[in-house]
């Protein structure tokens, strides 16, 4: 037979395995950095190297190291051999799942006394030496029966229960050196490829996610292909710690969370609130000037609603539910019914289209306890939220427009990002037709856009496809924002019409999108982005004046007031403390400009600017100060058609 391998055609045999046939179309070193193949053709499928080349194959592409898709069985690998480590040094400890997940893999064990950092360098140590010997993954399939005689006599009684609970007669195991695992694979062809790893963190986990199990010990760890793309990560972490939103948000009195009151919900102090104000008002105002109207639904629907709707089938698991006399309701988790609700209020003719709702709406979302995270992942925040009903004919140029306001909000905040298209879940509602016209829609208007755009299959939402836009940060990490869907379902569940110009009542199409997405977690972003030194028109104070002595008290509180008078969100600090200090605290406090009043400044009616990355830019009046913040404040806006305004 022959085998298409990155553009060569090669000879082989029935039963040859993928790595016989790689090797004669790629060089050593490159043969050296695969980690598995593509079958393609008639039996398309990731395959092991030691694999047999299957029937109906018409080509094998190379799955290297530091792909995407390598990187992840790196990971895969690296968690078996973690597992393998931790049998070898607490024998008693029973394995139960490891997979790989973004930013590395985890393992969870069941063992007496849980596991600790203290325990990672034995267990890093034992690994490094599984990975030095080059142990072979070999693969087998055994029946179901077998499977569950092998892990009894191991007493592996979770993976027990997991191959009970398979449905089919064979089930696949993968062994390296003396310990093997239900998996199935594919994995690197020897752990000498899991060389470049590292233990990360512990938690606890219940099995199954059920909190009616027991409590597990999870390790988390991360791999590379190499030690150079490890450091890489490593470094990116802890620069990470550095800007830990949550730890600035407690140094820089800006939220605070009450685990014992609300747990998952913000508690916001003034000046966190103050960023949220000036963030929220300058939204509305950009929404107002593309032509959006400004709505507001109820946090709570009726049950039935919800069943309408389509997210009491596929959401209820997220959502929150009350009693209220005798009816049961639903706390919203999403904006979207309201505001169709909003629509079927009244007639609309083909001249009202589009119709465009906008809200900063507070939604409310069940999430574990397990996967709460300061900002970034809370049970209740507020969504700007919009929703386009539009005829099928101004569809593409609607989405065009939200892609613009997209690049905008980017470019404003030195963002760059990547475009995602996301297509139909296996749990959806809606036709075929709907479905294929709505996913044109997405494509046809980001292609016309002139974006890059990857294809998502299977991660749209349950009533439509949608384009996933994620951001990256300063320190390269990527973070989902914004997302537009198109809708074509919902609109014919809650019967929204227009007047065409036939005079007929047609269907309208539904576009769903939310820009920054969760404030919360938008803000949580910016505040790791900036390291806590938001830009100048965000910051919550933009100026400190600094007495040298109480003789400058009443000129500082001038100035103050001065710049207040003048929109600069200005504060005095007139304390008795030496002036190293305050300046020391107004830099540990992120304020863009520290203004000293001394007596020389006194004199001269102005005060000595200094900056908080350490510049002086001398003396200066009340009038250049404000000038000066007034520049800083509209520099980032200059980039795209946003405008800032002190009003």
């Amino acid at each position: 037979m022959e085998v298409r391998v990155e553009g060569q055609m090669v000879e082989g045999q029935a039963g040859d395995s993928v790595a016989s046939v790689l090797q004669k179309a790629l060089s050593g070193k490159r043969f050296k950095a695969v980690v598995a193949a593509r079958a393609l053709g008639g039996a398309e499928g990731l395959l092991d190297l030691s694999s047999p080349v299957p029937a109906g194959c018409e080509g094998l592409e190379p799955v290297y190291a530091d792909s995407a898709e390598g990187l992840q069985m790196i990971r895969h690998s690296t968690a078996h051999v973690m597992a393998a480590a931790v049998k070898k040094l607490f024998p008693t400890a029973r394995v139960t799942i490891g997979p790989s997940i973004d930013t590395g893999f985890y393992y969870d064990f069941d063992v007496e006394k849980p596991f600790s950092t203290e325990d990672f360098p034995a267990i890093e140590a034992e690994m490094q030496r599984i990975a030095n010997a080059r142990e072979p993954f070999t693969h087998e399939v055994l029946s179901k029966a077998d499977a569950v005689a092998r892990f009894k006599a191991l007493g592996e009684n979770y993976k027990v229960e997991i191959i009970e609970g398979i449905d089919a007669d064979t089930v696949s195991v993968y062994t390296c050196g003396d310990f093997a695992d239900l998996c199935r694979g594919p994995h690197v062809p020897h752990t000498g490829f899991t060389k470049a790893s590292k233990l990360m963190s512990v938690a606890g986990a219940y099995w199954r996610g059920d909190e009616k199990n027991r409590m597990l010990s999870r390790i988390y760890g991360t791999a590379f292909a190499d030690e150079k793309a490890l450091a890489a990560y490593l470094k990116m972490m802890e620069e990470a710690k550095r800007r830990d939103h949550r730890k600035l948000g407690r140094e820089l009195s800006l939220f605070t969370f009450k685990e014992d009151v609300a747990p998952g919900m913000v508690f916001w102090l003034p000046k966190g609130m103050l960023i949220r104000t000036i963030l929220e008002d300058f939204w509305r105002k950009e929404h107002l000037k593309r032509g959006y109207d400004i709505v507001q639904g109820p946090q709570l629907l009726r049950v039935e609603t919800w069943q309408k709707s389509g997210h009491y089938d596929h959401y209820r698991e997220n959502m929150y539910f009350t009693q209220i006399e005798e009816d049961a309701y639903g706390v919203k988790p999403m904006n979207c019914i309201a505001h169709m609700l909003i629509y079927g209020n009244e007639l609309h003719s083909y001249r009202d289209l589009p119709q465009r709702y906008f809200e900063l709406g507070v939604v409310h979302r069940h999430e574990k306890s397990g996967v709460l995270h300061g900002l970034l992942r809370v049970r209740q925040f507020t969504q700007d939220d919009a929703h386009i009903i539009c005829a099928p004919e101004q569809l593409e140029g609607e989405i065009l427009e939200v892609i613009h306001l997209i690049r905008d909000l980017m470019h404003l905040f030195g963002f760059e990002y990547k475009v995602a298209v996301s297509t139909r879940p296996e749990s959806s509602i809606g036709t075929d037709e709907a479905w294929e016209m709505a996913t044109s829609a997405l494509v046809q208007a980001v292609e016309k856009a002139g974006l890059p755009y990857t294809i998502n299959e299977g991660d749209g939402a349950f009533y439509g496809p949608k384009i996933d836009v994620r951001l990256l940060d300063c320190i390269g990490r990527e973070w989902q924002c914004s997302t537009i869907q198109v809708d074509f379902t919902l609109p014919e569940r809650f019967d929204l019409t227009y007047v065409g110009q036939d005079g007929e009542r047609h269907r309208p199409v539904m576009v769903h999108r939310a820009i920054m997405g969760s404030l919360e977690r938008f803000i949580g972003i910016l505040v790791e982005n900036f390291a806590g030194a938001l830009p100048t028109w965000l910051a919550p104070e933009q100026a400190r004046l600094l007495t040298v002595t109480d003789a400058g008290d009443e000129a500082a509180a001038s100035m103050r007031d001065e710049l207040k008078a003048l929109g600069i969100r200005a504060q005095a600090d007139t304390r008795n403390e030496k002036l190293g200090f305050k300046v020391r605290e107004a830099q540990l406090a992120k304020v863009p400009y520290i203004l000293v009043v001394g007596e020389k400044e006194v004199q001269a009616g102005g005060a000595n600017v200094r900056l908080r990355n350490g510049d002086n830019l001398g003396l200066k009046s009340v009038a250049e100060i404000a000038a000066l913040i007034r520049a800083d404040a509209e520099e980032p806006f200059k980039k795209g058609g946003m405008r800032y305004s002190f009003a």
